[in-house]
């Protein structure tokens, strides 16, 4: 089954972004599990844990002097500070798989990715809702938030939304079987692409 995938000596870096609730983590779990070539990269953060959520599997969770001094000492890949807390991409873990040729999936904010596009060579996919009216229904059914905190989500969303212009490709997750054949094709075209953007 990875062959599917290709067969470089190192894998692929991807960044996946989208608005929270669009279902971008969903999809690259999907990913995950089909093939074990694909990685997604646990980002550092200085944010409470949520419910449910595990130290070391959805982030690794950590106080704001560690991630300060992360930042000096050159330790990230990138970082943004969003909704008051801070996210990180550890740069030798991603190294470290790419070697091992594993595809590496960052799930970061359109801040973070940004700031990688045309610093490392990386293939940019933007998830979008069908609807702003649509992702305000998810993240209410997720009631992960309170009302203040979903309406900030939802703002920010907007600005998402019109970064999604600097992204390769763009998967609108009104069917997430649809959505994840989509990424899941990107992903396999890019494993055997031979000509460099």
């Amino acid at each position: 089954m990875q062959k599917v995938l290709g067969e470089r000596k190192e894998g692929l870096l991807f960044v996946v972004s989208a608005p929270a609730g669009t279902g971008k983590t969903t999809l690259v779990d999907r990913l995950e599990l089909e093939f074990s070539s694909v990685v997604r990269s646990i980002s550092y953060t200085t944010r409470e844990p949520r419910e449910g959520e595990v130290d070391g599997k959805d982030y690794h969770f950590i106080k704001n002097e560690e991630f300060e001094k992360m930042v000096e000492k050159g330790l990230f890949l990138e970082y943004v500070t969003l909704y008051d807390h801070c996210y990180g991409t550890s740069r030798r873990w991603v190294a470290d798989q790419q070697k091992k040729g594993n595809h590496v999936i960052l799930v970061i904010d359109t801040q973070g990715a940004l700031r990688l596009k045309g610093v490392v060579p990386a293939v940019f996919v933007f998830v979008s809702p069908p609807s702003l009216e649509e992702l305000s229904r998810r993240l209410e059914k997720r009631k992960t938030e309170s009302d203040e905190a979903r309406e900030r989500r939802l703002a920010w969303a907007k600005v998402e939304l019109e970064a999604a212009r600097y992204y390769d490709y763009l998967i609108v997750n009104d069917d997430l079987d649809v959505a994840y054949e989509v990424l899941r094709s990107i992903v396999i075209a890019e494993g055997h692409k031979i000509n460099e953007r």
